[in-house]
């Protein structure tokens, strides 16, 4: 974390942002920008169009040696010695006690060569951890943060836009796989992976080429009706997609299977891994008898909960949960939220369920995770 009353620090499009008349947040120790115009507009644009972000706030770590594979095996839940050159993993770190301590991507860039990239507000940390966890491999951690500038075009006319301007074989380029190549007369690593529930694509790029990227894409996106776009509609996205995020519905008090998300544990990998003893006691409860389980609420009103609020039983007002991310749904015209709720209450269209907006009891539909999934 920047040290306290720290200034935020700027992307490499800092000025083309407030350029185009963004309002701009605090988010992790960066100065990003919320939103261009409307931040409804802007999601709308990446569900039906494209939009385009600055993600240069993001963490990038790379592993490179023999044993990068060995070490990652070591550190992460994951299986990344098995992944193939050109493509990537979700997967995550956790401490000790199986408390995830970030959710990753990591890409495989060659057979001895790994990139890592965590949430800004946890990069210091995994970065740390990184370091220690692979000190006896051989192996090196090397902070690569300030040599990379990442920019993302997501929606289902991204393809045709990032097809205009690249020669790379994006038809052939899969869900979570990624390659060289160069966007714009701009060398970047071409991944398709996103934050949003649209297909889409995120370029890394070094800083210095990011502003000749960015109006590159902008004027092959303009027909596309292709939009700049912030943090604010970023997370209405990942909302209504059913991705977590770190800080509301993974912490340290989480375990991966407190999130429904085991499947990213790989207990059959070789060797040990951090947390694994923990996280083997996680994965029986889970099976038996969870206390609470995440899930998805449908608002029956127009009024939005928010991360912290209560969710209690209709009636008697007993406390059975709590919202970790709610807003408004520009797509299904409704107020949503993800919850922890106890497992009794946790069946799709289980009854009596309500959230505790400011003294009032809010009546919401219990139901599975995502709200939105897009056609394929």
């Amino acid at each position: 974390m920047p040290p306290e009353n720290a200034a935020p620090r700027l992307t490499a499009l800092d000025a083309l942002h407030r350029g185009l008349g963004a309002t701009m947040t605090d988010f992790a120790g960066w100065d990003m920008p919320l939103r261009y115009g409307s931040e409804r507009d802007e999601h709308l644009a990446v569900r039906t169009r494209a939009g385009l972000f600055d993600l240069s706030h993001m963490g990038e770590i790379t592993l490179t040696g023999p044993e990068a594979g060995k070490a990652l095996d070591f550190a992460l839940v994951g299986n990344l010695s098995a992944l193939a050159v050109g493509r990537a993993r979700y997967t995550m770190i956790c401490d000790e006690r199986g408390g995830i301590l970030d959710d990753l991507i990591v890409y495989r860039l060659g057979d001895e060569e790994f990139m890592v990239v965590a949430n800004a507000s946890n990069a210091q940390v995994v970065l740390d951890a990184l370091t220690e966890r692979a000190a006896g491999f051989g192996a090196d951690v090397r902070d690569d943060r300030e040599n990379y500038a990442l920019l993302a075009v997501q929606g289902p006319a991204s393809p045709g836009i990032l097809k205009s301007v690249t020669d790379a074989d994006l038809d052939g380029l899969k869900y979570y796989a990624g390659l060289p190549g160069t966007v714009a007369g701009v060398p970047a690593l071409i991944a398709r992976t996103g934050y949003t529930g649209e297909d889409g694509f995120e370029l890394f790029v070094a800083p210095a080429d990011a502003e000749k990227l960015w109006q590159a894409l902008t004027a092959a996106g303009a027909e596309a009706g292709l939009v700049p776009c912030g943090l604010s509609c970023r997370d209405t996205l990942r909302l209504e997609a059913g991705m977590p995020l770190y800080g509301h519905e993974l912490t340290t008090a989480t375990t991966p299977f407190d999130a429904g998300l085991g499947r990213v544990v790989k207990f059959d990998k070789p060797g040990d891994f951090v947390g694994r003893a923990a996280l083997e006691a996680a994965a029986e409860r889970a099976a038996s008898a969870p206390p609470r389980k995440l899930v998805g609420l449908v608002a029956a009103g127009r009024r939005v909960p928010r991360a912290g609020y209560p969710v209690v039983e209709t009636g008697s007002g007993t406390v059975i949960g709590e919202v970790t991310s709610g807003a408004p749904s520009p797509t299904l015209g409704k107020p949503l939220a993800i919850a922890y709720v106890d497992a009794a209450h946790a069946a799709p269209g289980t009854p009596g369920v309500a959230v505790d907006i400011r003294g009032s009891h809010e009546e919401y539909e219990v139901v599975a995770l995502p709200f939105y999934k897009r056609e394929r």
